[in-house]
């Protein structure tokens, strides 16, 4: 190794913050590079292994445990292209969730900003006329009732469900939010602040509450692109140094530390 620091693996844990098997799993798992090895087995990390595990705790920030493991495991295997991948394919999802949200934020507005919208006919609309309209299967519209976000009416004799005008405006804001990625706690309080003030206050914060969530997200996920660049700039000079083998080595031996 060019490491010129010996760590071990409690130094490590004492850095992230986690206890000293979660370093060997880390180790295990391709977060960070092989560890060289004592002749007794034991695992000696060094400041490449520091790097890498500052790089994997920012990474995990913005772009989650699995999708960080994932690139740094890439990384150690040599595969940076596939490891750059991963980055723009979180990078790409985040464009979408925000492209869905101005969407959803246009599409608000439209709705809250009148009366309901007349219905194809009169006296309401059944479960399954309503889901055709909105595009989604009746179970769908049984859930977000059973979840307190539609209040259907019930007609007399049969108890068939009537979508009146106010509730079919409803289903659309719903099926508009959840492709959105809303939670259903996050609806109901919009749902009902409309239903109260007949205004879209509640909804403008709403959006603008996930707007301002997407831009903090961004901003963690370019530190860890950052702290990634650094630590494959350390690489390329680890491997220049050792003739352009991987850092790191495992010795022979079951391992202890």
């Amino acid at each position: 190794m060019t490491n010129d620091r010996r760590l071990r693996p409690v130094d490590l844990a004492r850095l992230a913050g986690v206890s000293t098997q979660q370093i060997r799993n880390y180790e295990d798992a391709g977060v960070l590079p092989p560890a060289a090895r004592t002749a007794s087995g034991y695992r000696v990390f060094g400041e490449l292994h520091r790097g890498a595990l500052l790089a994997y705790r920012t990474l995990m920030r913005g772009y989650g445990p699995v999708t960080a493991t994932d690139i740094m495991r890439a990384v150690h295997e040599g595969d940076v292209p596939g490891a750059l991948a991963l980055l723009d394919a979180a990078h790409a999802a985040l464009h979408e969730e925000r492209v869905a949200l101005r969407a959803a934020s246009e599409a608000l507005e439209l709705l809250a900003a009148g009366p309901p919208a007349p219905l194809p006919r009169s006296g309401g609309l059944r479960i399954g006329e309503v889901a055709a309209l909105l595009g989604v299967r009746t179970s769908a519209l049984r859930v977000w009732e059973a979840a307190g976000l539609l209040t259907p009416g019930r007609e007399r004799g049969t108890g068939y469900r009537v979508y009146e005008p106010a509730d079919v405006r409803d289903a659309r804001l719903v099926h508009t939010l959840r492709r959105s990625h809303y939670l259903f706690d996050q609806i109901r309080p919009v749902l009902q602040g409309l239903r109260r003030e007949g205004g879209s206050a509640a909804l403008r914060a709403a959006v603008a509450a996930r707007g301002e969530a997407l831009t903090a997200r961004t901003r963690v996920m370019i530190e860890g692109a950052g702290a990634l660049h650094t630590h494959l700039d350390r690489l390329t000079a680890a491997e220049a140094g050792q003739g352009g083998a991987r850092p790191g080595y495992r010795g022979a031996g079951p391992g202890h530390g």
